[in-house]
């Protein structure tokens, strides 16, 4: 990717996923994301991989139109919370308004795993990994909680992040992500389609 170092570290220290749905086209949703991954080389951060671009379709089916996803991995000193901070700037940067839970969004920057961290400790993440589908909808941590506790049944974050962190260990299911991936549901794994990157 033009004015990205990609330094192709063996292993990804943080785990991001971008996105961004909030355009009339798959395109300009690709544009986007590609001039956020850029921001976030400029404002320091080590971009270490990038994962080819995805079309997915927006998650709870019906909220919104298709997203853009790629992953990536990154280097950075930042304490995870503070990384989140800034991922929270950069997405305000780019006019990221949050009316709703999964409203459309012009940019949405997920920390999805810092290292093998279990934030803020086993315990909570398991409640959040097992909260029913319905729960999901209404309720939201209000505090850091990784790995993302849906990481593991969402095709549309394991598939892109197989690109750039296939090895990576799921600190409470000890499976990778190559094998999160591997056993999702088929029919979930054919709804992210790779799309040119822009």
């Amino acid at each position: 990717m033009s004015q990205v170092t990609i330094w192709q570290d063996t292993c990804p220290k943080v785990l991001v996923l971008l996105g961004s749905n909030a355009t009339s086209t798959l395109e300009q949703s690709a544009k986007i994301v590609r001039d956020a991954i850029r921001h976030l080389a400029a404002l320091g951060l080590r971009i270490t991989h990038i994962g080819d671009y995805y079309s997915t379709a927006c998650f709870p089916v019906g909220a919104g139109p298709d997203f853009v996803n790629v992953a990536i991995g990154l280097d950075s000193d930042l304490a995870a919370k503070d990384l989140l901070a800034l991922f929270h700037q950069v997405e305000d940067a780019f006019g990221r308004e949050r009316p709703s839970r999964w409203a459309q969004r012009t940019l949405d920057i997920d920390l999805v795993a810092y290292e093998s961290q279990v934030l803020p400790d086993a315990e909570v993440l398991r409640q959040w990994m097992d909260l029913p589908l319905e729960d999901q909808k209404r309720i939201a941590p209000d505090q850091l909680v990784l790995p993302h506790p849906r990481m593991h049944e969402r095709a549309f974050v394991l598939i892109p992040l197989a690109d750039v962190a296939p090895d990576w260990i799921h600190p409470i299911t000890g499976k990778t992500v190559r094998e999160m991936a591997h056993d999702l549901p088929e029919a979930d794994k054919k709804g992210v389609i790779a799309i040119p990157s822009p």
